[in-house]
């Protein structure tokens, strides 16, 4: 079950939300050092690790789920969010190069759909990044924070996963050691917190991130589903149109 997004959004803005987001962000930013010339796609509450890409990639948006609820971003900036069912995205085939995918796995009740959604719209060479809560962390066992909610998972879970749903698993990262407490004492420590934990506490991490690409094979018929036409929003002119209407020739 997705968490409300007015929850998500006041998480984001605690101190415990803002030390949580910088320590994931380290880590997204260490898997991906460079997206010069990519569009990236935040899909479920992606947009707090959105910005640094900003200036870097060729296009930036996220769409967030229906049963999640939608908020602006980027602030007092146009629009680069949009709301959609997660089992329907309103892009072309092979239209994006990568897509993080944050508080949507753990969280959502049509998880075969949803990444069937995001293979589909993922370019041949392009790279998904699943962040999760880690099963055997701190957070996933608190429900003071939106890693406390869903369903977390183990390595072996996601990797499977993954796998079943056609993503070969590339990397995996973790971050999140410090308990997620409001002790301003404790957070200002959060980076010492990162690097022992890393070295010697992985394991129970308090979120665990797989990078994995695009398995290139055709599906088996018994697992084909035949959709109906979905709206497809694209900018006009945009380099996203003219990958959709190769992917369609």
């Amino acid at each position: 079950m997705y968490t409300d997004v007015v929850d998500l959004r006041e998480f984001y803005g605690s101190s415990l939300g803002h030390v949580a987001q910088r320590m994931i962000r380290r880590r997204v930013r260490a898997l991906w050092p460079d997206l010069q010339g990519q569009i990236l796609l935040g899909l479920g509450f992606a947009t707090p690790y959105l910005t640094p890409f900003r200036d870097e990639a060729e296009r930036v948006f996220a769409v967030m789920p229906a049963r999640q609820g939608v908020t602006r971003w980027p602030a007092g900036q146009p629009g680069l969010v949009s709301l959609a069912d997660e089992t329907e995205l309103p892009l072309p085939d092979v239209s994006v190069d990568r897509v993080l995918l944050v508080h949507g796995a753990e969280a959502t009740e049509n998880l075969l759909e949803q990444m069937r959604e995001v293979w589909r719209v993922l370019a041949g060479n392009g790279r998904v990044l699943v962040v999760v809560p880690n099963r055997r962390g701190i957070w996933a066992r608190s429900d003071r924070t939106p890693f406390g909610h869903g369903r977390p998972f183990s390595e072996s879970q996601l990797s499977s996963m993954l796998r079943e749903h056609q993503f070969v698993p590339e990397r995996v990262a973790r971050a999140l050691y410090i308990p997620p407490t409001r002790s301003r004492v404790l957070l200002r420590a959060a980076p010492a917190w990162e690097r022992v934990g890393g070295r010697f506490f992985e394991t129970f991490s308090g979120v665990l991130m797989i990078e994995a690409s695009k398995q290139l094979y055709q599906m088996s018929a018994s697992r084909r589903v035949v959709r109906r036409g979905r709206p497809v929003l694209v900018p006009v002119g945009g380099t996203m149109a003219r990958r959709g209407e190769t992917a369609s020739r």
